[in-house]
């Protein structure tokens, strides 16, 4: 008789089966541009009946997990091929050592706000950013503040931890790359899709951060708190008087006490990262979880 199998409502674990190798990553990325694709169809059609206005404001609630959403399903249906005769890695572990749960979330909080700090000194010395990206940004963070919030601090943590932690960088560590390049080329991924180098150069920066914690934790939760962390930042500053039209924080803060926060953050980091290097890791692959195949497990 066939056992009756309670419904798995665990978003992460409908992945568990599919770890992509190098080849089905590029795939990933292709069902990327073919969702993003939809999605400038979904940004259109705002526009012809909606101001310009609302519809580039708007559209974003829309376009932009729709754009995940071919990825998401073509991985979702391949782990469920996969699960009766492959072994799963688990997309979220806790394996937090003595730290524990609540001081790791404390520490990748305070070690994401450094990051972004010297990611700052970074892009400030690059060229000015074009008008046009410029009112794009704006809108994704002076914009209608639930709306902003939602698209940047609970979509954007969503998905794209999902991709470039959950499957890039999982997909890397499981076929045996090295950890160090397993990181890197997570975070190059995380860059490209960002699709400006405004963007893109501190997503490589966070990115690295990012993908040590997952690499010694196992835990998507605490990198997307990162990414909220992060964005949810930007939208705060943005959004406050003083800081509305700041385009670095060099811009307010007086160089010798500028460099001296970026010099301390850059310490924080360092204490950051080799609090985690504490934690035990349970193979090479890192701390994410493996599981069994499910054969054999249902009559």
């Amino acid at each position: 008789m066939k056992r009756k199998v309670a419904k798995n409502y665990n978003f992460l674990e409908h992945y568990t089966y599919y770890v992509p190798g190098t080849a089905e990553i590029f795939i990933l990325l292709a069902f990327l541009l073919f969702g993003a694709l939809l999605g400038n169809v979904i940004s259109a059609v705002f526009m012809m009946i909606l101001p310009s206005d609302v519809a580039m404001e708007y559209s974003m609630l829309l376009s932009y997990p729709v754009m995940f959403i071919p990825a998401m399903i073509y991985a979702s249906s391949k782990s469920r091929r996969n699960c009766l005769f492959r072994e799963g890695v688990k997309l979220n572990s806790a394996h937090f050592g003595k730290i524990g749960g609540a001081l790791c979330a404390l520490l990748v909080t305070v070690g994401t706000l450094a990051a972004s700090f010297c990611a700052d000194a970074v892009t400030a010395v690059m060229p000015k950013m074009p008008e046009y990206l410029e009112e794009i940004m704006k809108s994704m963070t002076q914009g209608t503040l639930w709306v902003n919030l939602l698209s940047v601090s609970v979509f954007a943590p969503l998905f794209e931890e999902w991709l470039c932690r959950g499957q890039v960088l999982r997909g890397l560590l499981s076929h045996g790359v090295k950890p160090v390049w397993a990181i890197v080329l997570s975070a190059v991924f995380f860059a490209v899709i960002h699709l400006n180098p405004w963007q893109a150069v501190p997503a490589f920066i966070l990115g690295c951060l990012f993908g040590y914690v997952y690499y010694r934790t196992g835990s998507l939760f605490l990198t997307m708190l990162m990414h909220c962390v992060n964005n949810t930042s930007a939208v705060i500053f943005s959004n406050m008087d003083s800081l509305r039209d700041m385009e670095s924080w060099r811009d307010i803060i007086p160089a010798p006490g500028y460099w001296v926060i970026f010099l301390a953050s850059l310490l924080l980091i360092v204490l950051v990262v080799r609090a985690f290097a504490k934690i035990e890791l349970q193979s090479p692959m890192g701390n994410s979880d493996v599981v069994p195949p499910m054969f054999g497990e249902q009559l």
